[in-house]
């Protein structure tokens, strides 16, 4: 992704979430963030944003296969344990 953008990547991905009901897989996330800014995020831009999402607790992803991730939106009082956690 070229140039400066003034909605910050992490704000866009919580709309797009928002606007299609807080879940997508990540190829449909990609297509989404493309048509708004016009261009594709690079992979580690996504990851990244993805990741601080995350360790806000405002987003979960999750490994569907090998190179498929499904993104959702973590609900009021919905709460994910991490590795090991119990």
């Amino acid at each position: 992704m070229s140039g400066w953008n003034a909605v910050p990547l992490r704000s866009l991905v919580v709309t797009i979430l928002k606007k299609r009901h807080g879940v997508t897989l990540d190829d449909e996330l990609n297509r989404a963030l493309k048509k708004e800014l016009g261009a594709e995020p690079s992979e580690a831009e996504l990851n990244s944003a993805l990741m601080q999402l995350e360790i806000n607790g405002l987003i979960h992803v999750s490994q569907i296969t090998k190179t498929k991730r499904r993104i959702e939106i973590i609900g009021e009082g919905t709460e994910f344990l991490a590795v090991d956690e119990d």
